[in-house]
């Protein structure tokens, strides 16, 4: 069986490299005055997402034209930092396996770049492809993808809380099947 399948149970966190240190990891890594701070450090089980705050922009602006000057404030960051960003996405995903995305934001603008759009696959009965279908034929979607990507964005704003617990849980798991006798 390929990597990341086990029997019948199909995939398991436990068959990837733990990411539990890459905030910490991407701390020590990033060079010094990137961000304002400390970098938000995302990671789920195909790519991590690393997103800084850029410095703060001098100057009076409208609303319009402050929009426009962080976008290129974050445009001029992703150029002047493609190397760099290059060579630690190589050593992060040597290390934890998974790609790195990156983003920066400024402001009110957040810029995510190089990021995935992984394909998922779900089967769904009339009544689910009827919502979908709904969503598309009202505007809301252009595509039944389209429509399940924002279902699952919808959710997702409106259960953070019971998915953070759901994921701590999960983890938790994890951590005990990691300890148990191994079958092999």
């Amino acid at each position: 069986m390929g990597r990341g399948w086990r029997g019948r149970g199909g995939w398991q966190q436990a068959d990837l490299p733990s990411a539990d240190d890459a905030a910490a990891w991407f701390a020590g890594r990033l060079p010094d005055g990137w961000f304002t701070g400390a970098a938000e450090v995302i990671v789920d089980r195909e790519e991590i997402t690393v997103v800084g705050t850029l410095t703060p922009l001098e100057g009076d602006f409208d609303d319009a034209s402050r929009a426009a000057a962080e976008s290129g404030r974050i445009s001029r960051w992703r150029e002047e930092t493609r190397d760099d960003r290059i060579e630690i996405a190589r050593q992060a995903e040597h290390l934890y396996g998974r790609k790195v995305a990156w983003g920066a934001q400024l402001g009110g603008t957040r810029e995510l770049f190089t990021h995935l759009a992984v394909p998922v696959m779900t089967r769904l009965r009339q009544p689910e492809r009827q919502v979908l279908d709904t969503l598309v034929a009202a505007g809301v979607a252009r595509s039944r993808a389209d429509a399940l990507a924002w279902a699952v964005r919808l959710v997702g704003e409106h259960a953070d809380s019971w998915l953070g617990e759901l994921r701590d849980a999960m983890s938790k798991v994890d951590d005990l099947r990691s300890q148990g006798p191994d079958l092999a």
